[in-house]
């Protein structure tokens, strides 16, 4: 009897402390064992992949083509077989709202609940969820507009850093593809309109560097415009526009301003006013844009500067893309949001190849931060870890003329310059 109740204390203690060492897995983001150890999200046969987008914002704002954008890429990869035998196991993509903690909130709920290996893609102008993913040592790849992105060691956006600190590598391909675009800018001047967001006047001071390192002169930087809804008069605004060049209105007026209902208000007050300038912005190559008249109008001859190869290039990699989307989503229309969401989805399946069959998130970091190099006529180039710090330094023009769009400039990279 001794020897049974032994026995039994015994299986009990065994399974007392297989519950703990569960319970202890669960609490520390533990997941599916794979074949190189304990690799959360990850099985022989699948690699499971959620987002965190800004799908529902108080401005109209939203980021949710993103979402089908990563879904094109994952079913190719999926349909080719998957990389190394694994299968992309897509979430979908969870909403912030445009807020900050419940951005948190979603990064913390995909990695803890859904035991995701990585969250892609993260397109959110105020994500929270940086600091818990840095710490978790959770890789994610999106759209690196903030400086949550920059400076750390999992975070890759699709075209580097976009908010160095000074110092770091600042990009010039802006202010130069405009300069070759107008045939030089020798004599010509720019004016930057940001909004009152902190995001927007940094954008400023980036952006204002890009042209006066193609040699624009700088008229002025406007960052009085209010950010949480485009103002009732604008009057004040366009008044110092006009004005800002020795009297007279400059040869072009840059607006780093998010949202197409700002920069149909400025752009329609501008031409009221006379403005016979450049306007450019790097928001207004969206699809929708046509759909309404008066906003295809307000918008007409706008050069907008997306950073990524324009859905109208015939390169091979875009003919793919649209390709892939039309599998997926017969009809979709194109935006530059999908545009994020596919090509940030596509560095992460080349990190997960050159990764390998044995896969933990450790061994996919240092992959990707030692010194990581992929060339992608889609989207320029990336560089890791040195685009953790500065951006890639790619982009090109698109014009909207006759109420569709065209490509002014294709894409292409140039040398950043230090932020001063």
């Amino acid at each position: 009897m001794r020897r049974q109740h032994a026995v039994r204390r015994s299986v009990a203690a065994l399974a007392a402390a297989g519950m703990l060492a569960g319970c202890a897995a669960e609490r520390s983001g533990g997941g599916t064992a794979g074949p190189g150890g304990n690799a959360p999200g990850v099985t022989d046969s699948t690699v499971r992949i959620g987002g965190v987008l800004t799908k529902t914002s108080a401005s109209g704002y939203s980021t949710k083509d993103a979402e089908l954008g990563a879904k094109a890429r994952f079913e190719r990869a999926n349909a080719e077989g998957g990389v190394h035998g694994r299968t992309i196991d897509f979430l979908g993509a969870e909403d912030d709202g445009q807020d900050a903690a419940k951005g948190d909130a979603a990064a913390k709920k995909l990695v803890q609940k859904d035991q995701v290996f990585a969250l892609v893609p993260v397109h959110a102008p105020n994500f929270g969820g940086a600091a818990f993913l840095e710490r978790e040592g959770v890789p994610w790849f999106g759209w690196a507009t903030g400086p949550q992105w920059c400076g750390t060691k999992t975070g890759f956006g699709y075209n580097g850093c976009l908010a160095p600190k000074p110092g770091a590598g600042s990009q010039t391909w802006w202010g130069r593809q405009m300069a070759d675009l107008l045939g030089g800018s020798e004599g010509k001047s720019v004016y930057v309109q940001t909004s009152d967001s902190s995001g927007s006047k940094y954008g400023g001071t980036t952006i204002s560097q890009s042209f006066t390192a193609a040699g624009f002169e700088l008229a002025g930087v406007n960052s009085g415009l209010p950010g949480a809804a485009p103002p009732p008069d604008w009057l004040p605004y366009v008044n110092k526009i006009m004005t800002s060049d020795d009297g007279g209105p400059p040869d072009v007026v840059v607006s780093v301003i998010a949202g197409t209902k700002f920069n149909v208000g400025l752009y329609s007050a501008l031409k009221r006013a006379g403005y016979k300038g450049v306007l450019t912005d790097a928001t207004s190559y969206d699809a929708a844009i046509l759909k309404d008249p008066a906003s295809a109008q307000a918008l007409e001859g706008v050069i907008a500067a997306p950073m990524f190869e324009p859905f109208e290039s015939d390169a091979p990699e875009i003919a793919r893309l649209r390709a892939d989307v039309e599998k997926v989503a017969p009809g979709a229309t194109l935006t530059q949001h999908l545009a994020i969401g596919y090509w940030a989805a596509d560095i992460f399946l080349d990190l997960l190849d050159r990764t390998g069959k044995d896969l933990t998130r450790e061994k996919f970091l240092a992959t990707a931060n030692g010194s990581y190099a992929y060339d992608n006529p889609g989207f320029g180039r990336i560089r890791y870890p040195k685009d953790h710090t500065e951006p890639n330094g790619c982009g090109a023009l698109v014009k909207l003329e006759g109420g569709a769009f065209q490509v002014a400039r294709s894409m292409k990279c140039f040398d950043n310059v230090p932020l001063k």
